[in-house]
């Protein structure tokens, strides 16, 4: 959108020693109408044109398609001419605006908007109340004019980063390379987010016949006797595939490592016939986390029963979107989806088993039927049992299981 706003605004800066008023008017509804949805507030953004006088240029365009001998080909508004703009009759109108627009940094701290919704409506009742008559259709053209528009939050605070996070990303790129080197499987882990079962709506649109939505409930109610889906994935960052155990009752430790076992079980150990090592990159928190004991016993116990050699890395706090099952599983499990509700286990399972990506991502889902207790207890003794090796750099974020008796 930036670019087409810089092209328009360079065509009328090329134009304007040979526009006039007319001739104005029907470049920029010409501009407007090539460049399709939302091109008018483009090209009023561009060059401060206002959208009644686009509209009008549409209005002429279409005329003179229809009537080639039209006056409007030959008539010319004089200089000067035609409505003045209300900034000419009320010059403090575009500041007062924005002293309700940003109320902190324009001067105006005691702004009755400042806590409340930044609606055209609501500014234009402001407005008036403050001396300053205008409807809302001016004010999204003023707004427009000085280089306001609709946005949303924006995701971009990762709040304080740990001084060796990147050396953290720089490790787990290293062992990456060296055990894909070596023909050793390197899994992503994760839990996504828990989805309910049942006739809930589900973010996204898709494709279906007009007037024919599908019917959802109005609110979004856990049914007690359904509950949530807790797909829990394991992506091999290699071959490009992915697993998804599905679980019905709490996301633990437990619950981690059994879905791990079950990929292995089902897809990592025919892949791997040879592997005697195995990478898991996983987040710093949640039921794979760096400090939970139950995932640290369960991942021995799978040492010992595959005898594979057992390495985990965990993404440094606060980057858990960085870890590549996000980008490359869970987003497309979320895209394939969208707009479909969620009405059993088994439509969950299939959504996720049918999801497929440019690049070959092929995906197996199953469901689990277990019930995993949560707030399990480990004793110490237990945890010191444990045949763990932690790595020179930060031990608590890279360590090793090694098979034991």
């Amino acid at each position: 959108m930036i670019e087409t706003m810089e092209h328009v605004k360079k065509v009328f800066e090329l134009m304007s020693p040979v526009l006039d008023e007319r001739t104005e008017r029907l470049l920029a509804a010409a501009m407007a109408t090539s460049l399709g949805k939302g091109g008018t507030a483009a090209v009023t953004a561009a060059t401060g044109i206002r959208s009644k006088r686009i509209a009008a240029g549409k209005r002429d365009l279409r005329e003179i398609v229809a009537t080639p001998e039209s006056p409007l080909l030959t008539r010319v508004r004089r200089p000067g001419g035609g409505r003045k703009s209300i900034e000419v009759y009320d010059p403090k109108l575009a500041e007062a605006l924005e002293s309700l627009i940003e109320p902190t940094t324009r001067g105006d701290p005691e702004s009755p908007l400042r806590w409340t919704t930044k609606s055209l409506r609501r500014l234009s009742e402001e407005l008036s109340a403050k001396g300053h008559r205008v409807g809302r259709t001016v004010v999204g053209e003023l707004l427009h004019a000085l280089g306001y528009s609709l946005q949303a939050n924006s995701k971009r605070i990762e709040g304080k980063q740990h001084p060796d996070r990147d050396e953290q990303f720089r490790h787990i790129n290293r062992r990456t390379k060296a055990m894909q080197r070596a023909g050793e499987p390197v899994i992503s882990v994760d839990t996504k987010k828990k989805e309910l079962v049942g006739t809930f709506t589900n973010k996204g649109r898709e494709w279906r016949p007009c007037g024919e939505p599908v019917a959802v409930n109005v609110h979004d109610f856990p049914d007690k006797n359904v509950g949530k889906a807790v797909p829990y994935g394991v992506y091999d960052i290699t071959r490009d595939e992915a697993f998804v155990n599905v679980g019905k009752s709490a996301d633990t430790g437990e619950f981690a490592v059994a879905s791990i076992r079950a990929w292995w079980r089902t897809t990592g150990r025919k892949a791997y016939p040879n592997a005697k090592r195995l990478y898991l990159v996983a987040d710093a928190g949640g039921s794979n986390g760096s400090r939970n004991s139950l995932w640290k016993v369960e991942l021995q116990r799978f040492a010992n029963k595959t005898g594979l050699e057992l390495e985990v890395s965990h993404m440094p706090p606060g980057t858990s979107k960085w870890n590549k099952i996000e980008h490359r599983l869970f987003s497309a499990i979320s895209m394939n989806w969208r707009g479909k509700p969620l009405e059993t286990y088994e439509a969950v399972v299939n959504l996720i088993g049918a999801t497929t990506t440019r690049s070959g991502l092929r995906v197996r889902a199953k469901l689990d039927e277990r019930t995993y207790e949560r707030g399990i207890k480990v004793p110490r003794e237990v945890t010191r049992q444990l045949a763990i090796r932690k790595h020179a750099f930060h031990g608590d974020w890279n360590y090793r299981f090694r098979p034991s008796v």
